[in-house]
Parts: C-alpha cells; structure tokens; sequence
C-alpha cells in the first residue's frame, strides 16, 4: 500500500508535465490555425455585395446582376529573385484570400487585371510552366465561377522587353487576346493589352490596335438607335447596346496619384511623384484613343499597387486596383462590383491586415512565454513581489 502511494506521488508531476504540454501544443496551434486559416473567413464574411442604384427593381431580377470580383498584381514570385521562404508566405496568403472569397461570396466572374507572375518576362520555358501550374492550384475555382486573366508588364516585360513569342506563351496559358469582348448577362468587357498601346508601329502594337479598333466599330454600331440608318453598320454583327467597361492593367494617363485619397491610396511620400507615361501610367495619346474608341462607362486598371479612383473627361471613373499581394502592401484587398448593363455599384474588401497577424503572434509568443515561466516557478507572482518590497522597506 505504501509503495502504491509512493509511486502515485511521484507520477504526479509528470502529469502535470504531460498536461501542461497538452495545453501549450493546443494553444500554439489554436494561435496557428486562427492566423493561417480561421483569420481570412473572419475578416471576408464581413464583406458584402453592393446593390445596384435603383435598387428595387434590381432585386425583383437578381439574376441580371453579374458579381464580379477584380483584383490586380499577384505578383508570383519565381526563380530568379523569389526566396523559397518569401514564396511559401506570400503564395499561401493568397491562395487563402482567394480560396475563402469563392466560398463566401460565389462571384460569377474573376477579373484578374495583370502582373499575374513577377517575373515573366525573363521566364524560362521550365520556370514559366512551373509558375503557370502553381498559379493554377492557388486560383483554381469552381465551374460556377469564371476566371479572366489580363497581361501585364511582369508577365510579358515592357514595350522594349515585350517579344510575341512571350505575347503568345501569355495568350495560351490564360486565353487572353488584346482587344477580345467578353459579354455576360449583357454586359460588354473589353479587355486590353495595355503594354501594346505604345503607338510606335511595332508589330504587337498593330494587331493589337487594329483589333480594339474593330471592336469599337462594332460596339459604337450596336448602340445606335434602331432607326439610325448608317450605311457602315450594315455588315456588322450587333452586340448588346450595353456600353463597355474597360478592363487593363495600365491606368490611363493621369499626372501622379496627388488626388487619390484612402487608406490604401500610395504613401504620402510618393502620391506627389510625377508618373512616366508609357511606364507609370498610358501615354496621353493612347488613353484619348481609347476614350475616343470605346466611350467606357468604367475603367479598371492596376499596376500602381495603390487605390486611386480618378475621372476622366469629367465623367469616366477609372479604379486603380491596388496588389492583392502582401509582398506589395501592408491591406490588400480586392474589389466587388455588382453589375447590370446600364449601372454598377463597387464595394472595396480589404484583406487580414499582415501587421496585424503578426502583432498576435508576438502577443501568442509572450503569453506563452509567461505561462511557461509560471509553470516553472520562474516568473515570481506580482504578490510576493510586493510583499518582499514592503518586508525589505520595513527593515
């Protein structure tokens, strides 16, 4: 009986060492599975669909909205500049972000406007069948959603960089033409090879023009009134009258970002710099041209990172999307629009804040430390502290 008793006692601390580890290894991968999982759900269940202006005779034909969620500058990292490390993070944050928004909001359609790799334009056949295949798991989506991927000068290099060789390796991995009209549920995108519109006569440059400028052709015929007789439209197959929305990843020609505002707008350091055209932004010949062709009711772009929503000729809003990478900005976010053939309504969806992740992770690792010093002994209780300060005093 004794020497039960004994070794009863003596088995104490070691469960209580057992236990105490059972409760560390929960903690951690509480802390863990919040911030790499849970976190996203959190903070993108809070986003909502925007309604369209007008609103209830919209809501009596739900089905005539198309949800569409944009986002820009993916920014893949690939061999060549990218660490294994910086990759493993910035990739899964992604893929996380994207993965929770399908299944929480069920957009119809994606709009990814450029930049999708980071380094395109100097990848190798075997490092860009690499980076389309992960591109590919991170972004996959359901058969209910749809996926449009627009070119962008990391993709394909900038004018003096662009080659059709890489033109066309972009063009069949993502199906994407400069100056192809995608229309769904009678709204009219055109997507646009924005590095293409540099105006000096290269060949990329010509076939990508002479396609916009066949589509505006068509476009422009399609919303003339019915008993508008123009002899030129004759031979032309009608779209729906819906005017465009434009969908590049170049903005259009603006002086710098001095009147975006937000808190995703560029740092006030650098929203005051003057953008190059044909590097920061479209040269102001081709954004006219453009304008001229089209008469968009909406432009979005990115590649300048930051949010900006600016007003051309008075009345064409263009939205600069900012990165949906970490890599790029401390709040990414993304952008839902909801949108019929005449009107839209944008709603912007910020992503986990990533200095807020690692802000709990900091206070996780201190807290843990403190438990654990407790645990031990280790850590004297503010009481005793006290009370040997107040004998020592009194001494």
């Amino acid at each position: 009986m004794l020497s039960f008793s004994s070794t009863t006692v003596k088995s104490l601390p070691l469960k209580r060492r057992l236990c105490f580890l059972l409760k560390l290894v929960c903690f951690v991968s509480s802390v863990f599975i919040f911030c790499e999982f849970l976190i996203y759900y959190v903070v993108i269940f809070q986003c909502q669909w925007p309604e369209v202006k007008g609103g209830a005779h919209v809501d009596e034909k739900e089905s005539s909205i198309l949800k569409a969620i944009i986002l820009a500058d993916t920014h893949l990292l690939g061999e060549i500049k990218g660490h294994w490390l910086d990759k493993l993070r910035r990739e899964w944050q992604m893929e996380r972000s994207f993965q929770t928004a399908l299944r929480l909001l069920q957009p119809d359609i994606v709009f990814i406007l450029g930049d999708v790799f980071d380094e395109g334009k100097w990848s190798s056949p075997q490092a860009w069948a690499d980076d389309v295949r992960r591109f590919r798991k991170m972004f996959k989506y359901p058969v209910s959603t749809e996926l449009v991927v627009i070119v962008g000068n990391h993709d394909i290099g900038f004018h003096y960089e662009m080659t059709t060789y890489k033109v066309n390796r972009f063009e069949k991995a993502f199906n994407f033409t400069s100056g192809k009209l995608i229309t769904r549920k009678g709204i009219n995108f055109v997507l646009v090879n924005s590095v293409a519109m540099e105006g000096d006569g290269c060949a990329v440059c010509r076939s990508s023009e002479a396609r916009l400028v066949a589509l505006s052709r068509r476009l422009n015929c399609s919303q003339q009134k019915p008993n508008h007789s123009n002899k030129g439209c004759s031979d032309v197959e009608k779209l729906p009258a819906s005017e465009p929305i434009l969908l590049q990843h170049y903005p259009l020609y603006r002086k710098s970002d001095a009147e975006c505002s937000g808190e995703d707008s560029a740092p006030p350091e650098e929203n005051n710099i003057p953008f190059k055209e044909k590097y920061d932004v479209l040269s102001q010949e081709a954004s006219q041209k453009l304008i001229w062709w089209f008469h968009p009711r909406l432009i979005l772009s990115g590649h300048t990172h930051s949010a900006c929503e600016v007003l051309h000729a008075g009345k064409i809003p263009e939205i600069s999307v900012p990165s949906f990478s970490w890599r790029n900005i401390n709040n990414p976010s993304f952008i839902m629009g909801s949108i019929t053939p005449t009107d839209f309504s944008l709603h912007k969806c910020f992503l986990p804040y990533e200095s807020r992740v690692f802000a709990i992770y900091c206070a996780a690792g201190a807290l843990l430390v403190i438990l654990t010093l407790a645990h031990f002994q280790l850590l004297t209780p503010p009481f005793y502290f006290a009370q040997r300060l107040i004998s020592k005093h009194k001494a």
